[in-house]
């Protein structure tokens, strides 16, 4: 895990580079559709209470970013998280932390950089120079809250190719939060 200390405050990139690391295979099975595909947009508070992280992209955007399967819903930490794994090329697990805002997570200056998504701030962290295949791109959503988008290639190298990735899910993950 030592090729990602940029991301080590980031619990679901740790679990996320684990599993790719791992092997594990990503869900099976036909329908990649999911009643949280047709839910009504979140009406929670500013606090995201019941946001699921697992109903952040319907099955056309996960598609349109390269994910076959259905996202599992996992607990990392504090934060909600749905995490996928297509085998053999990348994971992806996107997170709701209610706990942490973007000024918690502002802790590794050389890899983060503060960026805008569809008007709202948000830091994206990468280490372009260690080429390790990850990239995280964490979106404001408060004070004390925040979405966190993780990215990383199962040969932890292309860190640009999962930089995109993580902006384009950013971009359909955005306009869905409070």
């Amino acid at each position: 895990m030592s090729r990602v200390p940029h991301l080590l405050l980031l619990l679901p990139a740790l679990a996320l580079a684990t599993a790719c690391a791992q092997g594990e295979p990503a869900a099976s099975g036909g329908d990649t559709s999911t009643a949280a595909d047709t839910a009504a947009p979140n009406s929670a508070p500013p606090g995201q209470a019941r946001l699921d992280p697992c109903t952040l992209l319907s099955s056309a955007e996960r598609s349109t970013v390269g994910l076959t399967s259905v996202g599992e819903p996992k607990a990392i930490g504090s934060a909600r998280t749905c995490d996928w794994t297509e085998a053999g090329t990348f994971g992806l697990a996107i997170s709701v932390d209610e706990s942490k805002g973007l000024a918690d997570l502002r802790t590794e200056k050389r890899s983060a950089r503060q960026i805008e998504v569809g008007g709202r701030e948000a830091l994206k962290v990468a280490d372009a120079k260690a080429d390790d295949g990850t990239c995280a791109v964490l979106l404001g959503a408060g004070e004390s809250a925040s979405v966190q988008i993780d990215v990383s290639n199962t040969t932890f190298t292309g860190t640009e190719a999962a930089c995109a990735r993580a902006d384009e899910v950013a971009g359909l993950v955005e306009p869905k939060l409070p």
